[in-house]
């Protein structure tokens, strides 16, 4: 029986939200920036301490991950069939692919391929006309790689104005958090002390004590909101909105299964998942989904969306 998406049918926004715990004992380690570490701060009472566990850039990317089957070279089997670019070294030799890349077409290993020129001529931006995201851009993206709709791109090497924002959007926040410290030490079994100039701590030489913070909470929170007005608003017609949102889930619900650790000191487990908006609205499960994408990525390359061949190569010279 296909999905139920009729709930979805003119709501702006599907919000979701995921309680998390740690998977083993009570510590996890969050995200950290440069010249900041851990992203502390207080809540809107001005009582509550937060920690952001994973950013909206981070959740992009391990969202497209964990839909890509490595040992396969190909999506994951419910996947199979949906655009993608390949990037070749100039020896023939696979290099990347817009899945797995930080900023998926707009990766310079694609912009600067040869081929690329395909995709630039399908966007058709002119500095010298008015262009047009819905009509120029959209269909471009659904055409040779549909994750840059749902996770969002801007070619700025094509134009300042080719860009879309996140159809799916993702973070996990930690509140009343507390910091478990700890420390260890890197030993040098064969120089425990200072040496002399070019073999001291910062080439790696000598005993170096460190410490090391990692943080406990009663409440981690994985939140995902799917902007179901923006996929309307591409215009690409019932088989694309269907497939866009339901692609969307699968990613959701494989994530929660499959992709939840996030590093070695931050491995955790989906306790409860639910849907705070629309009021009524079932989340499929990852096998229902499962079932339902491959006939929906069917119904999506009969209405002429995607490429073909499915999967557009490309080569990235030196």
């Amino acid at each position: 029986m296909p999905i139920d998406l009729e709930k979805l049918h003119d709501e702006p926004r599907l919000l979701i939200e995921a309680d998390l715990t740690p998977l083993q004992g009570t510590r996890f380690q969050p995200t950290g920036f440069p010249d900041l570490g851990a992203a502390e701060y207080d809540g809107p009472d001005g009582s509550t301490r937060m920690l952001l566990v994973e950013s909206a850039q981070s959740m992009a990317n391990r969202l497209e991950t964990v839909c890509w089957d490595e040992p396969e070279d190909d999506w994951v089997e419910p996947l199979r069939g949906l655009p993608y670019v390949r990037v070749l070294d100039d020896t023939g030799d696979l290099l990347t692919n817009s899945v797995l890349e930080a900023h998926r077409l707009n990766s310079p290993y694609i912009v600067n391929a040869d081929g690329f020129e395909e995709v630039r001529e399908k966007i058709g931006f002119s500095e010298s006309e008015p262009f047009s995201v819905r009509e120029q851009l959209t269909p471009a993206l659904m055409r040779f790689d549909p994750g840059s709709l749902i996770h969002g791109v801007f070619l700025e090497k094509v134009g300042g104005v080719v860009r879309t924002p996140r159809v799916l959007s993702s973070f996990i926040e930690a509140a009343e958090i507390g910091v478990a410290a700890s420390g260890g030490a890197k030993l040098d079994r064969v120089q425990p002390s200072k040496g002399g100039e070019g073999r001291t701590a910062k080439e790696g030489y000598g005993n170096v004590p460190f410490s090391r913070d990692e943080y406990v909470s009663p409440k981690i929170t994985a939140y995902f909101n799917v902007d179901l007005a923006q996929i309307r608003g591409f215009g690409l017609g019932d088989a694309a909105e269907r497939l866009l949102v339901g692609v969307a889930l699968y990613k959701i619900q494989r994530f929660l299964r499959t992709g939840l650790r996030l590093r070695t000191a931050c491995d955790l487990d989906a306790q409860d998942v639910r849907v705070t908006r629309p009021d009524g609205f079932v989340l499929p499960s990852e096998a229902a989904l499962a079932k339902e994408l491959p006939s929906l990525i069917d119904d999506a390359a009969g209405a002429g969306l995607f490429a073909e061949p499915r999967v557009t190569e490309m080569t990235y010279r030196k």
